[in-house]
């Protein structure tokens, strides 16, 4: 396909196993959205998105498809990218639990609520690709891909890292995080931090892809 010629030049006769590759996505908010659209655009389109809010206007300094104010976010992106397929649905740690993630190659994890989070890391820590702390941080260049049990700076990834230390969870497991100070406000947020950081999720989803 003429779409893909580029990255068909790139990657070789392992474009192929982009293409075959089957991809969850937890949450499509400023990181979800930005993975999605790097993954598409770049030969990936059998993808699951799950995510239950809709558009606000908060959202348009870092959300793709955040114009459709007050519509689903799941249900807009599928207008943006036809391929994909949706589930409308709340991330809560019942729903992990009960999820059949056994389809997928990749689950992409850019949910920022603790419990879920936490489940999605004791269940299936081998196929996870997940992201840290987003919010209040201004450089992209400091963001990393390391050990969960090295990162700092992140009260967020903190929390995990305890609770997952309670649970007795002593795997090796890597997150996106940012090695940044957090900036000292409520709820500010950067799109070239949060969209980096969806970039970076979906170049390590290809990486591990091309490496099978």
């Amino acid at each position: 396909m003429v779409k893909y010629q580029r990255c068909q030049e790139l990657f070789g006769d392992d474009f192929i196993k982009l293409q075959n590759s089957n991809i969850i996505i937890l949450g499509v908010g400023g990181v979800g959205g930005y993975a999605l659209d790097c993954l598409y655009r770049s030969g990936v389109t059998n993808i699951t998105i799950v995510d239950y809010d809709t558009f606000d206007e908060t959202n348009q300094n870092r959300q793709i498809g955040s114009e459709a104010i007050g519509i689903s976010k799941v249900k807009h992106l599928q207008t943006l990218y036809p391929l994909i397929k949706i589930i409308e649905q709340k991330i809560d740690k019942t729903w992990v639990q009960n999820y059949d993630f056994s389809i997928y190659d990749f689950i992409l994890d850019a949910i920022d609520d603790i419990y879920p989070k936490i489940e999605l890391i004791k269940k299936y820590h081998k196929k996870l690709i997940s992201t840290a702390g987003t919010a209040k941080r201004i450089d992209p260049l400091q963001i990393k891909y390391i050990s969960i049990w090295d990162t700092y700076n992140d009260p967020f990834i903190r929390k995990i890292r305890n609770y997952l230390k309670k649970d007795r969870f002593k795997q090796k497991f890597k997150v996106i995080f940012s090695a940044e100070n957090p900036i000292n406000t409520q709820k500010g947020s950067f799109v070239g931090v949060t969209g980096s950081f969806g970039l970076a999720m979906c170049s390590i989803a290809i990486n591990k892809i091309l490496s099978k």
